[in-house]
């Protein structure tokens, strides 16, 4: 083997032995001029600092520095292993900002539990933002009626779940999502449709449409307790798990029946429901935000867990309400 040979191989090799530290100790000598004064700038012992220099120089088997008594000169070879350290320093010093400023990239999958028509501004909101922040998490959304989805957050099926919820539930965690009133509607048949000032008795034998949760046990109990408060003797002649059935069947004429308000709005406005007394509302029934703490969740699912709770601190009244923002 020629000595340029030996050379190359000997160079190869200290590059990937080479350590930072001492690169960066000598370009603090030269730049203080001193090996007393790096010292003390390095909060490190003089002998120290003239070992680490030692060391730089034994590794690429050139002098750095001409030192002695009154003399402190910076080589040929010291001046380029300055430049090179310094530019060196230079990339590291960069490293910080850069990891800062970068997007942490999180992919995964993320399965959400929700009951039929959530319709708030804040989940689509919070779904388009994530979605931009993180291009790389895909969405699966299951409909369901509530109770399923509680029994599937237990048996840890699905990441949360947005739904009602009629009392806590062991092991579940839960945040308000929705804050909507229910009121009565009847459907453009009814005899009473554009009425004003209806007295409530006169709906106390009319025909029912309502939820299969809408039981004294269910996630919609309020709805239940309403009719019993209010003396309602007519029979549920329809029900639903789905809120847009629900809405259909009430639509055709089937029985009067609840809805939450702003789901209702644009039907009264375009003059297919009519809201029926009592004028204040039937109930407020809240929807929650739920979520298994036990569940090991992937790091999509718990960004966009976290994103959501953070939105919900966050969020503006009208937006809890289910209200467009005013543009």
């Amino acid at each position: 083997m020629n000595e340029t040979e030996a050379e190359r191989q000997a160079l190869a090799r200290l590059g990937q032995q080479m350590d930072w530290n001492l690169l960066r100790t000598f370009m603090v000598i030269v730049q203080e001029g001193s090996i007393t004064k790096a010292s003390v700038r390095l909060f490190l012992t003089q002998p120290a600092v003239s070992l680490a220099l030692k060391r730089l120089e034994e590794q690429l088997g050139r002098t750095l520095i001409d030192r002695g008594p009154g003399r402190f000169a910076v080589t040929a070879a010291g001046e380029q292993v300055y430049d090179e350290a310094v530019a060196i320093h230079a990339t590291v010093s960069r490293l910080g900002a850069l990891v800062r400023d970068a997007k942490d990239e999180i992919s995964g999958h993320v399965h959400i539990l929700m009951t039929s028509r959530i319709q708030t501004p804040l989940l689509d909101r919070s779904l388009r933002e994530f979605h931009r922040m993180y291009p790389q998490v895909t969405f699966r959304i299951d409909v369901m009626a509530s109770a399923d989805a509680h029994i599937a957050l237990q048996q840890r099926v699905g990441a949360m779940a947005i739904c009602l919820l009629r009392e806590p539930i062991p092991g579940l965690s839960s945040q308000v999502f929705l804050r909507q009133t229910y009121r009565l509607y009847c459907g453009s048949e009814f005899r009473l449709f554009g009425q004003r000032d209806i007295d409530i008795a006169e709906l106390r034998h009319e025909n029912f449409v309502s939820f299969t949760s809408d039981q004294i046990d269910g996630a919609l109990s309020p709805l239940t307790l309403f009719r019993a408060r209010e003396g309602f003797a007519g029979r549920v002649v329809a029900s639903s798990a789905n809120l847009e059935e629900v809405r259909r069947m009430i639509l055709c004429g089937l029985g009067i029946g609840p809805l939450p308000e702003h789901i209702a709005a644009r039907d009264v406005d375009d003059g297919m429901l009519w809201e029926l007394p009592p004028y204040e509302g039937i109930a407020p029934v809240n929807v929650h935000l739920i979520w298994n703490e036990q569940a090991k969740l992937n790091r999509a699912e718990r960004a966009f867990l976290d994103y959501l709770q953070t939105a919900l601190a966050t969020a503006p009244a009208r937006e809890l309400a289910g209200v467009s923002p005013v543009p």
